[in-house]
């Protein structure tokens, strides 16, 4: 009996297997979340009173009399995130001092008691505006932790008073890509407990900017874990849906003893989406990765950190890891006290920018023939190189191992290959890069998920052919692009 037991619970388990393996493949991004996805990289601003005191995180008892950035200039701003190739512009419109930087009604701590242009500015709105003019996507940063406000810890009043701010920010600036809620919490046993209303917040999103992502603290995009630029090998956009409560619950600093806690999934934990993790998930939903760094050490601007900026090397890593890995890259450039991009901060991005588009800028394998082992009907192989985002590259369907070659039609010289999933679904799980040296495949990569985009780089080889090999994937993979690009 207890073998018997044994061999039901093992054909049992096969078929659960089988059906969560088909459940995630099928699982699908929202269309707020794919407009994200493909922006790929954005700038972060971080910008208030701390920018004038040099410290991290204020306190809320500064004087608003001390913000007074004389040259501020939003234009200076754009410009030098589009030399870097970002597509969008979060801003701190308020950090955890509380100190506004649009003049809201509901404080005094706000732009409209600072010098700057004698209380009549708004930052916000300055730097919306250069946004809009450039076609940079323009997104809002605001802290649900305010250690200036008094209302703070009476939970009702404040959220009201969180809400009425979110609703001047959705309502006044024009359309938002994306609301970027901060983990940091000052809730403690010996601090006031502020009980944060998320389901009224992401309400009031929904209802007023319903194409905008809510991120990190939100159902849309999560952070990465870490704020060292760290990216997984494996970075899995269908991930359990418990993730997507995960910064809310660190916020309350585990003080209660809760053992789902202690079983749940973490931010930081490495594997978020294997079959071992999914396989033991009731839900699972599309949450897709964001890494976010500072061009600096800090988050803020400090003189003393003028030379200790990112780089080129570095931000390629991170860049490489992050939209070249499946996430979206998030580069944080505190401007100065001037109110600009530090000269030496405009420089490596207008650098990073160059060394982006001189190795992504002409893709060899524009004219190659592809043959596949095995292609379902309507999704043939030359789906991979007609630039359209919704047609790919398909074996039937149960199909998990298949292959793909390119003949690029003479002997090309490369070291970058650059593959995207069908952006419906994640299902790749490992696969390699062959190329033909003489009459032996040689493996030129290997690699485990590809998602929205997988950048491989390896030694320069060269070959007139290349192969793509399906090791390992979800119910059958889908490939919607394949590029070829040599790093001058």
């Amino acid at each position: 009996m207890h073998t018997c037991n044994q061999n039901l619970d093992g054909g049992h388990f096969m078929m659960v297997t089988t059906e969560r393996i088909r459940y995630a493949a099928q699982v699908q991004p929202t269309e707020r979340q794919l407009a994200v996805q493909e922006m790929e990289f954005y700038a972060f601003i971080h910008f208030t009173v701390n920018t004038f005191t040099d410290r991290e995180w204020g306190d809320g008892k500064e004087d608003p009399a001390i913000f007074n950035p004389a040259e501020l200039d939003a234009g200076q701003w754009v410009a030098a995130i589009k030399s870097a190739g970002m597509k969008g512009l979060i801003l701190t419109c308020k950090h955890h001092d509380g100190f506004c930087l649009w003049p809201s009604r509901y404080t005094e701590h706000s732009v409209k008691n600072s010098p700057w242009k004698d209380g009549q500015g708004d930052v916000v709105r300055e730097v919306s505006e250069a946004c809009r003019r450039e076609g940079i996507r323009f997104g809002i940063y605001l802290s649900p932790w305010d250690r200036h406000e008094p209302t703070y810890g009476d939970s009702p009043a404040y959220n009201e008073y969180f809400t009425n701010q979110l609703r001047e920010l959705l309502t006044h600036y024009g359309d938002v890509f994306c609301v970027w809620f901060d983990g940091a919490c000052g809730e403690g046993p010996n601090g006031k407990r502020q009980v944060y209303d998320w389901d009224a917040y992401y309400a009031l999103i929904r209802e007023l900017q319903p194409e905008a992502a809510i991120s990190v603290c939100g159902p849309d995009i999560r952070w990465c874990g870490n704020e060292a630029g760290h990216c997984r090998e494996s970075e899995w956009s269908v991930v359990p849906a418990s993730l997507r409560d995960n910064e809310k619950i660190q916020a309350k600093s585990q003080q209660e003893d809760d053992p789902s806690f202690a079983r749940s999934y973490r931010s930081e934990d490495e594997d978020l989406g294997s079959r071992a993790v999914i396989e033991h998930e009731q839900d699972l939903v599309w949450y897709p990765a964001e890494v976010n760094t500072s061009i600096r050490p800090g988050w803020f601007y400090h003189a003393s950190e003028d030379d200790k900026v990112k780089s080129l090397d570095e931000l390629m890593n991170v860049y490489y890891g992050s939209v070249g890995g499946n996430a979206t890259f998030l580069l944080n450039l505190p401007p100065d006290r001037r109110g600009l991009i530090h000269e030496r901060d405009v420089q490596r991005l207008q650098e990073l920018g160059d060394r982006i588009r001189s190795t992504f800028g002409t893709d060899l394998g524009a004219g190659a023939t592809l043959e596949a082992s095995v292609q379902a009907e309507g999704h043939q192989a030359d789906h991979v190189l007609d630039g359209q985002p919704d047609t790919y590259w398909a074996p039937p369907e149960g199909t998990e191992q298949a292959s793909l070659t390119l003949d690029l039609q003479r002997e090309t010289a490369f070291d970058h290959v650059v593959l995207q999933e069908y952006r419906y679904s994640q299902r790749v799980e490992r696969f390699e890069l062959e190329y033909l040296d003489g009459d032996t495949w040689k493996t030129a990569y290997t690699g485990t998920v590809i998602g929205y985009k997988r950048i491989c780089r390896f030694p320069a080889v060269k070959s007139r052919y290349i192969r793509l090999q399906i090791r390992e994937s979800r119910w059958c993979p889908q490939i919607s692009s394949i590029r070829i690009y040599l790093q001058p």
